[in-house]
């Protein structure tokens, strides 16, 4: 099946069904904004816009327009789009398989030739109540859309026999809304039909209508989930409508109703060959069957089993259960095409808040039986047919009156019960499956049901109570006896809501019915289908497996260790479920407690949509595969918190009763410092004076940031004064970290972080809640936990007590410590732990976001020769090294973790190269790098013959400057030819002759542009000049850049579109003269050249040159020109602000003080 073609497809079918049917509501004067009144009405007709609606299409309007008043326009065309969609979506599968009663195509042709649909060919001699007189008219006159239509609403009254929750009759405002140009070639239909869009062969399997409309709603469903607020009633379906995909359906249903059924009939073993997802013991014996035979009834007959999804959607798992069912009946003897009739109307129950959905888990339901017996529908015609499928009814609109109506009395017994009744589904489609039917007076209901139908109204008020008893009894009545009982089996995808995304009317009811369990609506549906689910019955889910390890799902699962047993659960890899957001496992469960193992499947390190299922298969073929499990549920007692840590063998379990944990031996940085306002208080360390920092005006900050290990993400600074400090500690969404801490060496870790959990050392600094620090008094015991935290060991104990990014202080303190009284050892470890920092911190030390920084690697690692190709070769050669000694030192602290915890069963010491968090050469990037460095040298923050940044404020001394001259006014102009004599292009040459020699000056050039991807065309200058001009800025924005917070300190200043100036100034060196030094020494001189240029162009064209020489000069002076008035406006701007002698208070930032200068400066 193509996906990526039904989504399209789709996705562009309800854009077009909206927009067709918001136009034909226009053309009979409804829009959004206006509902036109008649021109002229009569009995029998009225006028809209002179154009004349029939007395059918006048009643059609006025529904219309009522049901527009009840829940607003958007709301009704989408309805009605959808309506439109879900009907040529069953049309075009059943033409396809040849269900329809008629037996040609609808839709589409059997001569493959043809465009034209079959039914218009033959329409003179369907098989359909026709008024063939009309249609002769039609195709004498050419007109093939009325046509289309009018069979289109003919074949779907006709259908309205079998599948009413379809194909109703078509009288209401749905035909009036028929969206026109349908047969155009570019329509929907068309697109439908196309083979070449959509193959034949995805339309013979029913589970495409389910992705379909998965498809068609995806739009909207994006909409409401990234609008991140409370979902309102009508937008919950959106957001929790998932297609399951089909072998994760199969999964559930066969270990769950496939389950039951063998387990009571062990004769029909024999089932389980075409079961290719049960997952059996692995271990089976006779204990296993002693400890199910309480819960086993041996006498079970097929037909007593009812299996019932609560979310059923668009009927997909109910579509397989149809198929286990069916191998179930003709395994027991019954006669085959009585088996579809009796699963339905035996053994399937459904529910689901979303009438759409509801449509499409009928029919296809229907669709299945048809496939198992293609005379199903005359059976249907002959027979009826009891459906025990629902969509869940809200009773908001009964008033007292009606309520009285529908009990016969308005006072007394029957009044009394039928309120309690119906107050039990307000907002029901809010509430859904989760209702509570606590009160169903049946039998009463039944009989009022019975009278109501059979007596009409007495006066006009009565016929509104009656025509809204009839619509709403007995819809709540089916509902109402659906939640009412029991099921055999439930099986469910069930929504997926977090508790601050539910809109006030859910909350209320899950806090009062569910108040332990309601930290995501799909933990309370597993509490829910235990409660729906018979005492000895079997349930099958799919849900965010959180819920097996976070603390907020502790009590359930505390409950379902104690009260249900895990038969078995499959664990995904994170991105596996390709319609969910979140990761998920699926499982199933035993509705009692039993002394029986589970079988668990881990996925986790198999990445990709596709393998997964692969993989599972594997599993069960093999229990003998490393990433199965049999555990039973009763050993995660054991694991604080009650985890479900299937994979651990018994020691590691063990260790957490047995082991001191580490909370016992460090000091957790309590409440982390709460800036309450980062734009104000945070700042880059580059955005501020140094010296400040080591005043500690401002202090180096620990906030989390990127994947590392042992050393590095130190990029930012906290405004550290008084006053910022006195801010932090008064005000109520702040806090200042307490003074113990302040700039104490300690641990810290990222309290985010999507790659795992790992540790950094750290010391002199002040740690946020980003960036929370663990503290020890003891040196030597601080490096031993630190090493012990960077192991295999740690970061599964936090994967166990938390799988989501978000670490908690919790996770770390209840990880088991066990101490080395081994003094070698101990020293080992710290040895290893010591060098491990060393190699880290020398890593990030290497880069210009370091506040160590000393000197470009380039440089650092120059040779002999003076080639950067060589210091380049040098260079990575050192970086391999220091990447295979730090692989060897958490390898190394790995094994020694293993033994003493004694782990050698869980772990192997081994790590991935992609979990050596080290920076790996990179040609062109370091190349960059090196340009940015030497930049800083022209400009001042760095200098040649001293390490580390020179200068960030404070006193300028040009005497530490002496090998290599830096810019005497901190600017720098930037052309892309040489057009000054300090031009950008020009010093960087320079920079590179000093550096590296004037004999190797040439060879170097080369190999720098080279690396910057130089044409064959191009000199290394012109190379040099086009990336200052177009790609330095950008590369300095993402090296002094934070978390996507562009703080360059190398501020661009440029004329705008035509770039005809630009220059680079230092934010440190800039004072109030600095614009006017700008403008005088660099703008006015360089416009001087150009007016020069100006009239060398001039000279050509008005002189004898050729004509293309005077060509070239023209299209040269056009656009000199147009460089020359751009930079007639900037000087205007320049002087204005120039003369302002504007000074920068660079406490306040890049970001505030860049936007001082806006208009001058290149955008951010």
């Amino acid at each position: 099946m193509n996906k990526s073609a039904l989504k399209t497809f789709a996705t562009n079918a309800r854009r077009e069904l909206l927009k067709k049917v918001e136009a034909r509501a226009m053309k009979i004067g409804i829009t959004e904004d206006n509902i036109k009144k008649a021109d002229i009405e009569s009995s029998d007709a009225i006028f809209i816009d002179g154009r004349q609606l029939s007395k059918e299409e006048k009643i059609q309007r006025d529904r219309l327009i009522d049901r527009i008043g009840q829940i607003g326009f958007k709301r009704v065309m989408e309805e009605v789009a959808y309506t439109w969609f879900n009907r040529f979506t069953a049309l075009r599968f059943m033409e396809v398989n040849d269900y329809l009663p008629t037996k040609v195509r609808v839709l589409s042709s059997s001569n493959a030739g043809s465009t034209e649909p079959d039914m218009m060919k033959e329409a003179l001699s369907l098989d359909l109540d026709l008024d063939k007189e009309y249609i002769y008219a039609l195709k004498m006159n050419n007109n093939s859309e009325e046509l289309f239509k009018y069979l289109i609403i003919k074949h779907c009254n006709d259908l309205n026999r079998y599948m009413p929750f379809m194909f109703e009759t078509i009288d209401d405002y749905t035909e009036i809304l028929f969206p026109e140009g349908l047969l155009a070639t570019d329509s929907f239909v068309r697109q439908m039909t196309n083979t070449e869009i959509i193959p034949e062969d995805n339309w013979s399997k029913v589970e495409v209508i389910g992705w379909l409309y998965q498809y068609y709603i995806a739009e909207e469903k994006d909409r409401v989930i990234k609008a991140k607020k409370k979902y309102k009633t009508e937008e919950i379906p959106f957001a929790t409508q998932l297609f399951t995909p089909n072998w994760i359906v199969r999964y559930m249903v066969q270990n769950s109703l496939g389950r039951y059924w063998i387990e009571s009939h062990p004769e029909h073993r024999d089932l389980l060959e075409d079961w290719e997802f049960y997952l059996e013991n692995a271990n089976p014996g006779l204990d296993v069957d002693d400890n199910l035979a309480p819960f086993i009834n041996k006498e079970l007959k097929v037909e007593e089993i009812k299996c019932f999804d609560p979310s059923m959607g668009s009927g997909h798992i109910l579509v397989y259960m149809f198929d286990v069912f069916y191998e179930i009946y003709s395994k027991s003897g019954y006669i085959e095409r009585e088996i579809p009739r009796l699963i339905i109307e035996n053994n399937l129950y459904g529910l689901d808040i979303d009438d759409r959905a509801y449509q499409l888990a009928c029919f296809s339901v229907v669709m299945k039986a048809l496939q198992y017996n293609r005379r199903f529908l005359r059976s249907i015609e002959r027979d009826g047919l009891i459906l025990n499928l629902a969509s869940i009814q809200e009773t908001n609109i009964l008033t007292n009156e009606d309520i009285a109506y529908i009990a016969g009395e308005n006072i007394g017994k029957r009044y009394d019960d039928t309120k309690e009744f119906i107050k039990q589904f307000i907002d029901g489609k809010t509430i859904g499956s989760l209702v509570n039917v606590d009160h169903f007076p049946q039998d009463f209901l039944y009989e009022r049901l019975t009278f109501i139908q059979n007596n009409p109204a007495s006066d006009l008020f009565e016929e509104g109570l009656r025509e809204k008893a009839l619509l709403l009894l007995p819809n709540l009545i089916k509902q109402a006896k659906l939640l009412y009982q029991k099921y055999t089996c439930t099986i469910t995808n069930p929504p997926y809501i977090g508790y601050k995304f539910l809109n006030e009317k859910l909350k209320k009811f899950i806090d009062e019915n569910y108040p332990n369990y309601g930290t995501d609506l799909f933990s309370v549906f597993i509490k829910f289908v235990q409660s729906c689910t018979e005492d000895n019955g079997q349930i099958g889910l799919v849900t965010p497996y959180a819920w097996m390890f976070i603390k907020n799902y502790e009590i359930l699962r505390t409950d379902l260790i104690r009260d249900r047993t895990i038969s078995s659960l499959i664990q995904l890899e994170p991105n596996a479920f390709e319609t969910a957001a979140v990761p998920v496992c699926t499982f199933t469960l035993r509705n009692y407690s039993v002394n029986v193992p589970g079988e668990y499947i881990r996925l986790l390190d198999f990445k990709g949509i596709n393998i997964q299922e692969i993989k599972v298969k594997e599993a069960i073929q093999n229990s003998d595969v490393s990433y199965r499990y049999t555990v039973s549920d009763k050993v995660f007692v054991e694991i604080p918190g009650k985890r479900f840590a299937y994979w651990i063998s018994k020691r590691f379990r063990r260790l957490f009763i047995e082991s001191e944990i580490l909370d016992t031996v460090i000091e957790i940085s309590g409440s982390q410092n709460i800036t309450g306002n980062n734009k104000k208080y945070l700042r880059n360390f580059w955005e501020v004076e140094l010296q400040k920092i080591k005043e500690k005006r401002w202090s180096l900050y620990s906030k989390g940031g990127d994947y590392r290990k042992w050393f590095g993400n130190i990029e930012l600074v906290v405004d550290w004064s008084e006053a910022g400090r006195a801010f932090y500690k008064n005000n109520p969404t702040s806090n200042l970290l307490d003074k113990q801490y302040w700039h104490r060496e300690g641990i810290t870790y990222n309290g985010v972080s999507l790659r795992g959990f790992t540790v950094r050392w750290v010391s002199n600094v002040i740690y946020d809640k980003g960036g929370p620090t663990l503290h020890v008094n003891d040196e030597e015991l601080q490096y031993y936990i630190l090493a012990l935290l960077n192991t295999k060991i740690a970061s599964t104990v936090i994967s166990i007590f938390n799988p989501t990014p978000n670490t908690q202080v919790n996770d770390i303190k209840y990880i088991p410590f066990i101490p080395t009284e081994d003094k070698d050892l101990k020293s080992r470890i710290v040895s290893l732990a010591k060098d491990s920092i060393k190699i880290a911190k020398k890593d990030w030390d290497e880069f210009e976001n370091s506040i160590d920084f000393e000197v470009s690697p380039l440089l650092k690692y120059k040779t002999e020769t003076g080639l950067i190709k060589d210091s380049f070769d040098e260079w990575k050669a050192v970086k391999k090294q220091d990447f295979l000694q730090l692989k060897e030192n958490e390898e190394s602290l790995n094994k020694l973790f293993i033994d003493i915890y004694n782990l050698s069963e869980d772990f192997t010491p081994d790590v991935d190269d992609e979990d050596i968090i080290l920076h790996t050469p990179d040609l062109e990037r370091d190349i960059r790098n090196f340009i940015s460095y030497a930049v800083g040298c022209i400009l001042g923050r760095y200098s040649i013959d001293i390490p580390g940044v020179v200068y960030a404020g404070g006193q300028f001394d040009l005497s530490k400057y002496k090998s290599f001259p830096v810019s005497n006014d901190g600017i720098l102009p930037v052309f892309q030819d040489d057009h000054l004599d300090n031009d950008i292009v020009t010093r960087f040459v320079e920079f590179v002759r000093i550096t590296f020699g004037e004999s190797n000056l040439n060879e170097n050039l080369d190999f720098i542009t080279n690396a910057l991807g130089r044409t064959e065309r191009e000199t290394p200058k012109e190379r040099l000049g086009k990336y200052f001009t177009t790609e330095f800025y950008n590369d300095h924005m993402g090296i002094f850049n934070t978390r996507g917070r562009r703080t360059p300190i190398y501020w661009l200043f440029s004329s705008g579109r035509q770039k005809a100036f630009n220059s680079l100034v230092y934010i440190h060196r800039y004072d109030k003269t600095t614009l006017s030094r700008m403008r005088t020494d660099y703008l006015h001189e360089y416009q001087i050249r150009l007016e020069a240029e100006r009239k060398n162009h001039l000279n050509v064209i008005e002189g004898d040159s050729t004509a293309k020489e005077i060509s070239n000069a023209k299209k040269e002076l056009k656009v000199l020109d147009k460089k020359i008035e751009e930079l007639k406006e900037y000087d205007e701007k320049l002087h204005h602000m120039a003369d302002m002698q504007i000074e920068m208070d660079l406490d306040e930032g890049v970001i505030a003080n860049y936007e001082i200068f806006k208009g001058l400066v290149a955008k951010i």
